[in-house]
């Protein structure tokens, strides 16, 4: 899983052609933390056909707000830099998050 920051959030999303999911976490929250190994398993499972990244809101909120995320923890799937498909808050699950996969990665 590939650590962004304001830096590298364009090239390695915005840029990137292939399908991207950013997992938008802050220092503090509860529910990210919970959710980042279940991200990390679904990264082994369909890592071939996505690129896995996360993104540190508390260091990046400028960012976080030009992508409209407003609330934690956020999960958003790029194609071309596009978002293709968000969840936010209490949706963001591990089987959510799976099916978002399934059903826009073809």
């Amino acid at each position: 899983m590939i650590l962004l920051d304001k830096k590298t959030f364009e090239e390695e999303v915005l840029n990137c052609e292939d399908f991207v999911l950013v997992d938008y976490f802050g220092d503090g929250c509860a529910p990210c933390e919970a959710l980042l190994p279940e991200i990390m398993d679904l990264s082994k499972t369909h890592g071939d056909k996505v690129k896995f990244t996360k993104l540190n809101t508390t260091k990046a909120r400028r960012l976080a707000i030009s992508q409209k995320v407003l609330g934690l923890p956020t999960v958003i799937l790029y194609k071309n830099g596009e978002k293709v498909a968000t969840l936010t808050k209490e949706d963001a699950t591990k089987s959510n998050i799976e099916q978002m996969i399934l059903t826009n990665v073809k």
